[in-house]
């Protein structure tokens, strides 16, 4: 029996928070309901051909709390006119096998094109045995292949697939992967973010996606916070997004899942739970890889297994950097180091990293390519108090305190550099700026 609808506002969904800075966005909110023990499958190690066995209560429509539930019966009815026609995805069952001595009605004797490529339906010229009527035998919908016994799913046949893969998903609690392709608005004022999950559709409220903390504001300040999420979300486009499946609907191919769920599995997973050596796998000064899910010009954000963290530009590389989406781009993959790892459970968790200490050259090594008096060419990466940053040519960081030039340097102008002074405990050319090549206008 379908369930009851009921009307969800964000005041009802979306944890509460308080105002912050858009670009360095909120820390995760902690879990109340979060239990360990409700994590039977590892996040990485999980067997994606694992088969649950689905809930007994039946049904097209099934969801873990009534939160989602509504959730999912309003995005099932929104997309029920373009799936009201078709029937619920579902893998076919095996085929029985007709036994030596006789073949029952309805199935092939043994097929000619698994062995040879042609159709099977040319009529046998050695035996004088009568065959069936070809309206008698069964379509064939399986695709004939140029190679003997190869077989090719067509596209209904690869949905099916991959739907079953997310009903697996949901009844095991293994956590998917997908990209975050938008962020929609629902019929009753619910900020979604839709991810794609191998063509499917996965709808997260922004609760779920561990950007917001606090109280929930009410009247302007609440549409100013929802107006900053959607802002931080559209930054996040195209990023990769880790999710539990907590709902799903057959008729309409609507699922629902949760991006802190999968979080808080992973952390607990990498950072709390201990190898035979008694050592988690994530410790402070180990290099790992990380996902780029926010760039601005000063600051990179990435998560690492389960938490997000910013890196500033100072950390980002030993080289001055003008702009970090020169180098870095929402979705890549990067090699940080963590460097500290604060909190004793997974809510609290947080962690700091950097990407410069990864590169193996050190500053003092740059510097052999600058020699005193020399002049080289560079760009200005940024001017701050009256100090010029430059970054030469040759891969030098530079610093310059005044310009011969009648015009006034800014960031990304071309420069003539001349060095006076060699600082090897920073790491820069000191000098000044002989004229300027050419403007960044």
């Amino acid at each position: 029996m379908p369930r009851k609808k009921t009307e969800v506002s964000e005041e009802q969904t979306a944890e509460s928070t308080g105002p912050g800075n858009p670009e360095a966005e909120v820390e995760a909110a902690p879990v109340e309901d979060s239990n360990p023990g409700d994590n039977p499958v590892n996040a990485e190690t999980a067997d994606s051909s694992t088969v649950a066995v689905p809930p007994s209560d039946g049904g097209d429509m099934e969801s873990d709390d009534p939160e989602y539930g509504a959730l999912l019966q309003e995005l099932g009815e929104a997309g029920g006119a373009e799936h009201s026609d078709e029937e619920p995805l579902t893998l076919d069952s095996a085929p029985d096998l007709p036994s030596p001595d006789h073949t029952s009605e309805g199935q092939d004797t043994v097929s000619v094109e698994a062995t040879t490529g042609v159709d099977s339906d040319i009529p046998e010229a050695s035996h004088g045995s009568a065959r069936p009527a070809e309206s008698a035998l069964p379509r064939r919908d399986r695709v004939l292949t140029i190679e003997a016994g190869a077989e090719i799913q067509t596209a209904e046949e690869q949905e099916a697939v991959i739907w079953h893969e997310i009903q697996n998903a949901h009844w095991t609690r293994r956590i998917l992967t997908g990209t975050l392709d938008g962020v929609e608005r629902t019929e009753s004022g619910l900020t979604v973010a839709v991810v794609n999950y191998k063509g499917f559709r996965v709808a997260i409220p922004v609760k779920e996606m561990m950007l917001i903390t606090g109280r929930m504001p009410t009247g302007p300040e609440y549409q100013e916070l929802m107006s900053r999420m959607r802002g931080i979300l559209t930054a996040r486009l195209g990023s990769e997004i880790d999710f539990v499946v907590k709902g799903h609907e057959n008729k309409t191919h609507s699922v629902v899942a949760s991006r802190r769920d999968a979080m808080l599995r992973k952390r607990q997973s990498f950072y709390f739970d201990k190898n035979e050596r008694g050592e988690p796998m994530i410790y402070e000064g180990r290099v790992v890889q990380a996902r780029v899910v926010a760039v601005a010009e000063k600051i990179v954000r990435v998560e690492v297994f389960g938490v997000e963290c910013p890196i500033v530009a100072r950390a980002l590389s030993r080289a001055w950097v003008g702009n970090a989406a020169d180098d870095f781009h929402v979705g890549q993959r990067i090699l940080v180091r963590v460097n500290k790892i604060t909190g004793d459970t997974p809510e609290e968790l947080s962690i700091s990293a950097d990407v410069r200490s990864v590169s193996p050259s050190a500053p003092s090594d740059d510097l052999k390519k600058c020699v005193r008096q020399g002049r080289y060419a560079g760009r200005v990466t940024d001017v701050r108090g009256g100090v010029v940053f430059i970054r030469l040519n040759n891969g030098v960081n530079a610093i310059a305190h005044s310009c011969y030039d009648r015009r006034t340097p800014g960031k990304g102008d071309d420069v003539s550099f001349s060095v006076t002074r060699l600082d090897e405990d920073q790491g820069v050319a000191v000098g000044l700026i002989t004229r300027i090549i050419k403007q960044n206008l």
